[in-house]
């Protein structure tokens, strides 16, 4: 069983999600969103399993750096889709995708062990 972790290499949360999943022998396959940005596929893809508030990182730089009227624009799927796609340092991370389709938003070690015990 192979999972997919998505999120950006040098995130400290990525790092401690990286030494989590080799530690328990987990294997996983990563996707950099610095050098595969994601699509509005994927991000829809994600939105199917998760609500809109865990997948956007509201306490990160960029989200912060944000007009209001670009906050707004992560409240509703229609419009978060593409901001997210655009600005994907604003996606939690990691994004821990499941062979069974089944996600983990976050670093989340019980969840994690739990859901890959599961697949």
């Amino acid at each position: 069983m192979t999972i997919e972790v998505y999120g950006i290499k040098n995130c400290d949360t990525m790092k401690k999600t990286f030494q989590f999943l080799d530690e328990k022998d987990l294997a996983y396959t990563f996707v950099d969103y610095k050098k595969y940005a994601p699509s509005e596929a994927l991000i829809r893809k994600f939105l199917e399993k998760i609500p809109l508030d865990e997948l956007v990182n509201r306490r990160g730089t960029t989200y912060r750096k944000l007009s209001d009227e670009e906050k707004a624009l992560t409240q509703q799927v229609e419009t978060a889709v593409a901001v997210l796609s655009e600005r994907s340092s604003m996606i939690k991370r990691p994004i821990i995708v499941f062979p069974d389709g089944e996600i983990v938003a976050g670093f989340d070690s019980a969840a994690i062990v739990a859901k890959a015990s599961a697949g």
